[in-house]
């Protein structure tokens, strides 16, 4: 059985992850509302997946709903777009396809041939393209990744490598992006172990990551998180792959909270380190990390776990993310269309742009 943890066949359901991995339950999507709790509350996580969700929210309930006019359509696509985006500010995917899908939506709205109803059918596909486009990128990342990383390492040796949160097929439509590089790893059968870190506090490595490896026969071991710096010295780590919610114009990096001490420690040790994000978890408008909103989430996530309280009445600070500087992504930024070093990213990724554009103009 493959894990899904988004479905969709006109009809939106999505897995709700924070009862894995003792339960496994669909949820309804009905609504833009409905999507945008399921994405505030974590039940879908992972940058892409947010994407995927939000906008086939729209797709949900635009589809049955009656619009007196091209415009009347158009403004509550946009709006609609606009308040998903709210949703989980610091991971961009969801902000890059607002904006990409409300232009494009203008630009047909605009031509006069256009009608309610091929603008409605345009949307829709758009949305259901994303699911296939996410695994095939999310392939490429992996091929290019393992590539690299096999590169790096003695040819005749399997790997070990180290990944923090979730960044399988749970956190995208499928196959995944840090551990879609592990996992093409294993298909190359070059994979000797996978480490994956608890990832406080919502154990999404324990609960997700382990699952998935489990579930996919992967071999794998779940360390705390506090252990690293540990596995580092004594596990003869090859490398370390984490993936992405916000990468920079200057190659720095928001991810999961942790990733900042982990790429610091593999540093220290000479263990090269990666971020596997695609495209769309790239945003070129911003010039650093430090113009990187960083969620802040409930302290109950602290100091409970499943409504038990597990520590006193204290304050809290819970930062969903941190920032690694570029200079502490000594492998490179693994993206559907290669490895780049974070100095290169821009000018790389503005190159492939530039060449689609001028494709599609032809």
């Amino acid at each position: 059985m493959t894990l899904e943890a988004i479905k969709y066949n006109g009809k939106l359901q999505i897995l709700n992850q924070l009862l894995l991995p003792t339960e496994t339950q669909y949820e309804d999507i009905l609504s833009v509302e409905d999507g945008w709790n399921a994405i505030k509350a974590m039940k879908v996580r992972g940058a892409p997946a947010i994407a995927i969700v939000g906008v086939l929210s729209l797709a949900v309930e635009l589809s049955p709903k009656k619009f007196e006019s091209k415009d009347d359509l158009k403004n509550m696509i946009q709006e609609k777009l606009k308040y998903l985006t709210t949703a989980r500010p610091t991971a961009v995917n969801m902000t890059e396809a607002a904006n990409r899908l409300s232009t494009l939506i203008h630009v047909v709205c605009d031509d006069p041939t256009s009608t309610v109803e091929s603008i409605r059918e345009r949307y829709m596909q758009e949305a259901v393209d994303m699911l296939a486009k996410d695994v095939a990128d999310n392939k490429s990342m992996g091929h290019h990744g393992a590539k690299k990383i096999l590169q790096q390492c003695d040819a005749a040796e399997k790997v070990r490598i180290l990944t923090h949160c979730n960044t399988g097929t749970l956190a995208t439509a499928g196959y995944g992006t840090a551990l879609g590089v592990i996992r093409a790893l294993h298909e190359l059968g070059k994979l000797e172990r996978a480490y994956c870190t608890e990832t406080r506090p919502y154990n999404q490595g324990a609960r997700l990551t382990a699952y998935e490896f489990v579930h996919d026969e992967i071999p794998a071991t779940l360390i705390v998180d506090s252990a690293v710096a540990m596995a580092m010295k004594e596990k003869k780590l090859s490398a370390v792959v984490v993936g992405a919610d916000r990468v920079v114009a200057n190659g720095d990096t928001a991810n999961k909270i942790g990733t900042y001490q982990l790429a610091i420690s593999a540093k220290h040790h000479g263990i090269p380190f990666y971020v596997a994000a695609p495209t769309t978890s790239i945003d070129l408008n911003l010039a650093s990390g430090k113009d990187i909103v960083i969620e802040e989430r409930s302290t109950k996530e602290l100091t409970t776990v499943r409504g038990m309280r597990v520590a006193p009445d204290i304050t809290c600070w819970n930062p969903a993310f941190d920032v690694t500087p570029a200079d502490l992504i000594t492998g490179g930024i693994v993206t559907e269309h290669g490895v780049f070093k974070p100095e290169e990213l821009k000018d790389k990724l503005m190159g492939y742009s530039n060449k689609k554009l001028k494709s599609s103009e032809d």
